[in-house]
């Protein structure tokens, strides 16, 4: 997963990205543009806790958008 879907998909800054997954900024700023698969699990659970009627739809709608 690329680093700015997952901050889209939690929120759409950096600073919203980092308090959802209980991180500091400085930590999301530090990322990879290419995730590692540790990051990107905690970026979908963190997401499904948010949304967790409908996430399905919006995480596509988000990852087709980005792609």
């Amino acid at each position: 997963m690329n680093k700015q879907i997952a901050i889209k998909l939690l929120g759409g800054s950096v600073a919203s990205a980092a308090e959802t997954i209980g991180v500091t900024y400085q930590a999301v700023n530090k990322w990879p543009e290419e995730l590692p698969q540790r990051i990107v699990d905690r970026v979908f659970a963190a997401f499904v806790r948010n949304h967790p009627k409908n996430w399905q739809a919006i995480w596509t709608k988000i990852t087709k958008e980005a792609a």
